[in-house]
């Protein structure tokens, strides 16, 4: 398998494992104490972007350079992701990911005052792959090495769909 294999198959594994479980730790890199969970909305058509629905008022709201922080609901792949936080002023856009989710932290809907969406056009990526599969889980229990087995379940890469 060519690196640009298993970079694309490690990428899908990630979009894939993000739909089911879209959660991030989401920091801005200016304030490391920014961190918060947020539900990163995601669309097909993003062409490596993903959305936020944040408060005006809220730190985030600032946008900049950002890094997010990603494990899937199973853990079994791990990822840091940087990006761009920019305003998204597409109000389809905003109306399309709109949901009961959402309007339960504006209670104004959609014109509340305070919501804001972000856009974070994503950068460079790190991704860990930790299903290793039965083999080398049994390894690990018996206290064998099992570095060698391991190789090629980290990469790094960029966040784009089109590659």
């Amino acid at each position: 398998m060519t690196d640009h294999d298993s970079n694309h198959e490690i990428k899908e594994k990630f979009w894939k494992n993000m739909v089911q479980s879209p959660m991030v730790m989401l920091q801005l890199d200016a304030d490391p104490d920014s961190a918060a969970p947020m539900t990163a909305q995601l669309d097909k058509e993003g062409h490596g972007n993903i959305w936020f629905y944040t408060s005006r008022s809220g730190r985030f709201a600032q946008g900049g350079s950002a890094t997010a922080t990603y494990a899937s609901k199973n853990h079994d792949l791990f990822a840091r992701f940087h990006g761009v936080l920019i305003e998204e002023t597409n109000r389809e856009r905003l109306e399309k990911h709109w949901s009961n989710f959402v309007e339960a932290w504006f209670p104004g809907g959609k014109d509340d005052p305070d919501l804001i969406m972000l856009r974070m056009d994503l950068g460079d990526a790190s991704i860990w792959d930790s299903d290793l599969g039965p083999v080398t889980t049994v390894k690990m229990m018996l206290g064998m090495d099992v570095r060698e087995d391991a190789e090629g379940y980290h990469r790094e890469t960029r966040l784009d769909r089109a590659n």
